[in-house]
């Protein structure tokens, strides 16, 4: 299929032939019919990606301030390699469609193939010819509404929720400054309520547009007849201002946040829906008594992965409107002829030449606002997966599969892969249709698709590489495994007993052990530098590993523990299995503490075979600006202190030796470099498996000391894959 995207590093805009996207539960499968362009978020996104690294940076602070914590606790290459990737992607644009669903995921109920729906989101609803949405991201459209217009209910639903957030009654009278489309929507949205409407903008052809829609009158500030218009304001408000404000323009100016004081009546309301500066004139606010307040996107649920992917809806009689029913709402004013935007639509253009219609967007040539792609009619049968020339096999390579290349496996595995001739990249497996374009621009890869069923049973793969969310691992690493595949798989190995379990009666059914979990920590040089020199170790040890794991960004994915499960099952496997090497043993007990409020806020102690204890303080909680590491071992008349992977000290016979990094390595290629000659040779895995089990089972053992307040035996019930897979070995 088609897809456009922007190149963010370079600004070049690209119509891409990628991968349909795979029919996930919990969304539809849709045929795109319109998209629309917004003038204002796309275009500002063309040109701010057509800026230089300093000018990205001075656009978004945020992201600045975000890189310089990451390069004090990960480090100058390892940052610099995930911000690289970041940038060296194509990005996708769009977020308002209608389409008609060409297949149902799993669980999805109230819709059907070959029903017209309207569709929402700068994940989902984008400009290409098949997109997966979420169910609670699309609305059906009513019979007698054309696609076309239905195509613009995402951009009304940002509009209507602003409306609500000014709480506009009856009879009061508005302003909108901004008559962008936004603008031009909230205006008959407004006057189909019963609300007196004057606007503001600079383009006076959006005047007159929102005066023809019903406006009472409009003008550009700073005009010779804005005296006029604010004469005309306060005989519309009997003198006293109007009762609520819109700012829905964009820009560095403070003028329209200046102006909505200006023409407010005392104790109105003003609501930012644009993005403009907002530095509130105190004395204007404070004698007025205003209130301002936010319109965040389209409604309730909107950022809420919980709602939005996860297709939990928010209960009507607590969230009334949430983005849905606000989309739903603009439809029936649709159907019910109190919205029209057919006014609005000012260009139809075919897909084909969005390249060719951005560029000239970007530039001003074409003018107008309600901009539309239209797509071709094109039969509901896709094709999911988009083959290149295949070189044929090469004697002594490996023909590796991966199956999710996010950040993680974009910048920090693929980069020591794509430069290896031994390993051939055959095909990438991706969630997204872009992601997919990217790994193959970036990578080489022969092939790429969004479904990982044929790459599971393909004749010309030898090993799979694993880097998905924590939640799909364990089903993947079966699937692969009873395929007859060499398996890498990221941690975690698994999140619960039972697909750890699963795990197990997979290995013993097939026979097939050949595993390996990105446990990357062991094979940092200057880890394996202070084993050395520690030399042979004799007797019990003491080992404390505190990682500074900081708070994580509301909305992450990693805190979605109900179902990707929690931080430390998802990231404590590093840890544990890093002291296992370093005692070569697998722990035997454990028992853990949280603080109160956050469970992943925690210390665990790790009983050994031989008598040692390790310590593992997991810390949510702490400054960002702390490097994120420091593992401290005590045993013999030894200490060693390894502070993040950049440097440790080693006491022994009361003298000092420290050793430091080039670079902050903390394994990934040395991993990597094991498992393909594993792979290559036949022999047996870097790490044996029975460990790698028992370093999932420890994890997970972990969360359930915390939650039952007492010491959990790895050897238990609750915990027998390991020793169920040793006991089996043994038969054999």
């Amino acid at each position: 299929m088609k897809q456009i995207a922007q190149h963010y590093k370079s600004g070049e805009l690209s119509l891409l032939d990628v991968p349909v996207p795979s029919c996930k539960p919990g969304g539809v499968l849709v045929r795109t019919a319109f998209s629309v362009i917004s003038p204002g978020t796309e275009i500002m996104k063309v040109s701010e990606s057509k800026l230089s690294l300093l000018g990205k940076a001075r656009a978004r602070p945020d992201q600045v301030k975000k890189v310089i914590n990451a390069v004090r606790q990960q480090g100058l290459l390892s940052t610099f390699q995930k911000v690289m990737n970041r940038l060296d992607s194509y990005t996708p644009l769009g977020y308002s469609l209608a389409g008609v669903i060409v297949e149902l995921g799993a669980g999805v109920e109230g819709l059907y193939v070959g029903q017209a729906v309207a569709c929402a989101g700068n994940q989902y609803a984008l400009h290409a010819e098949y997109n997966w949405v979420p169910e609670n991201m699309c609305a059906p459209v009513p019979s007698g509404i054309g696609l076309d217009q239905a195509a613009f209910t995402t951009i009304g639903a940002i509009a209507l929720q602003g409306l609500r957030q000014a709480d506009v009654r009856l009879g009061e009278t508005a302003c909108v400054i901004g008559l962008g489309l936004i603008g031009q929507i909230l205006v008959r949205i407004l006057r189909s309520t019963g609300v007196q409407v004057v606007g503001i903008d600079i383009v006076p052809d959006r005047c007159r547009a929102a005066e023809a829609a019903g406006a009472a009158i409009c003008t550009i500030p700073g005009a010779p007849d804005f005296a006029r218009f604010t004469r005309e304001v306060a005989a519309l408000t009997g003198g006293h201002g109007v009762d609520c404000v819109f700012i829905t323009a964009g820009g560095s100016d403070n003028k329209p946040v200046e102006l909505a004081a200006e023409l407010a009546r005392d104790r109105a309301r003003v609501v930012d829906i644009g993005k403009c500066r907002i530095d509130l004139p105190w004395n204007a606010y404070y004698e007025k008594e205003l209130e301002f307040r936010f319109s965040r996107s389209y409604g309730p649920g909107r950022y809420d992965p919980i709602y939005e992917e996860g297709g939990i809806d928010y209960p009507i009689g607590y969230v009334r409107w949430t983005e849905r029913r606000n989309m739903e709402c603009v439809l029936g004013l649709l159907r019910d002829g109190r919205l029209d935007f057919a006014p609005l639509i000012t260009h139809v253009f075919p897909f084909e030449s969005a390249v060719d219609i951005y560029e000239r967007m970007n530039k001003g040539d074409v003018p107008g606002l309600g901009i539309l792609f239209r797509y071709p009619e094109t039969s509901p049968v896709v094709r999911r997966l988009v083959s290149r020339n295949i070189s044929p096999k090469v004697a002594g390579q490996i023909r590796l599969g991966v199956i999710g290349a996010g950040n993680y496996v974009s910048s920090m595995l693929l980069p020591h892969l794509v430069r290896r001739n031994d390993v051939a990249l055959m095909e990438v497996v991706t969630n997204t249709a872009l992601s997919a374009a990217n790994a193959v621009r970036k990578f080489g890869f022969a092939r790429s698709a969004t479904d990982s069923t044929g790459l599971m049973t393909a004749d010309d793969i030898d090993a799979l590489l694993i880097g998905t969310r924590h939640a799909t691992h364990a089903e993947l690493v079966c699937a692969a495994l009873r395929a007859g595949k060499a398996v890498f798989v990221e941690k975690p190995l698994a999140i619960t007993r039972e697909s750890l379990s699963q795990i197990v009666r997979t290995i013993e059914e097939t026979g097939n052990d050949r595993l390996m979990v990105g446990f990357n920590r062991r094979f940092s040089p200057l880890l394996s530098q202070l084993k050395q020199e520690w030399e042979r170790r004799i007797g019990p040890h003491m080992i404390h590993y505190r990682i500074n794991a900081g708070p994580l960004e509301k909305g992450s994915w990693y805190l979605q523990s109900s179902t990707e499960g929690s931080r430390f099952v998802g990231e404590g496997g590093h840890f544990i299995d890093t002291v296992s090497w370093w005692l070569e043993a697998d722990p035997l007990q454990v028992t853990a503490a949280a603080t109160v409020g956050d469970q992943d806020n925690l210390s665990a102690i790790f009983r050994y075979p031989d008598g040692s204890l390790a310590t593992i303080s997991y810390l949510t909680d702490g400054d960002a600006r702390l490097p994120k590491e420091r593992i401290e071992i005590f045993g013999e008349g030894k200490v060693a202190c390894f502070d993040n992977f950049s440097q440790f000290v080693l006491w022994q016979n009361g003298r000092s030796m420290t050793r430091r990094a080039r670079t902050l390595d903390k394994g990934q290629q040395g991993e990597l470099d094991a498992f393909i000659s594993a792979v290559k040779g036949g022999d047996r895995m870097p790490v044996n498996v029975e460990s790698l089990l028992t370093t999932t089972a420890a994890t997970i053992a972990v969360q359930e000391s915390v939650a039952a307040n007492m010491p959990i035996s790895l050897a238990s019930a609750g915990h027998a894959g390991a020793r169920e897979f040793k006991a089996a070995a043994e038969v054999e």
